[in-house]
């Protein structure tokens, strides 16, 4: 069985997530969505939040599944037992940062390959960080993210007081 990872922070999930999530997944017999619990970053949303809105938009696809991980991604791997990772690339700026992790990863970890999709055309522009921006000053977000996490990015936004959608 060929199992693979798409790890991230998701923070929150976007429709160029869901992209590289739906094309790793039919590489794939499981694709793992790993969700990083990073105690280094102050997110929006919690990881427990991250996991229930990925279960929601991912509920069509049967060969993912969501898990929250936290420290090294080939650690997470290892006990998965994983055969790759999945990274997608906006733009070159993403290619150097995932060129020095991929190579990183497979001298800790030579049996994990590392495979790069080049994110479709329509949301090569799109990131979470850009997603909250737009949100925090009441813009309309729907063209971003799915359904059901537009709507719990209005509501926890509108409970941190950041915003007045």
């Amino acid at each position: 069985m060929l199992k693979g990872i798409y790890p991230g922070s998701f923070d929150p999930v976007t429709l160029g997530h869901l992209d590289i999530i739906r094309r790793s997944s039919r590489l794939v017999d499981e694709l793992i969505v790993g969700v990083l619990d990073n105690k280094a970053k102050s997110p929006l949303f919690s990881v427990k939040e991250r996991v229930r809105m990925l279960k929601e938009v991912t509920k069509d696809m049967p060969n993912v599944k969501i898990e929250p991980f936290e420290g090294l991604l080939v650690d997470f791997a290892r006990r998965s037992k994983a055969d790759m990772v999945f990274r997608g690339l906006r733009a070159i700026t993403d290619f150097e940062y995932e060129l020095q992790m991929a190579q990183t990863n497979h001298k800790l970890e030579p049996e994990v390959e590392t495979v790069f999709l080049t994110t479709s055309l329509e949301y090569s522009y799109l990131s979470s960080t850009t997603v909250k921006e737009v949100a925090a000053f009441g813009g309309d977000i729907s063209q971003f993210v799915p359904g059901y996490v537009s709507d719990c990015m209005k509501e926890k936004m509108n409970l941190k007081g950041e915003c007045k959608l």
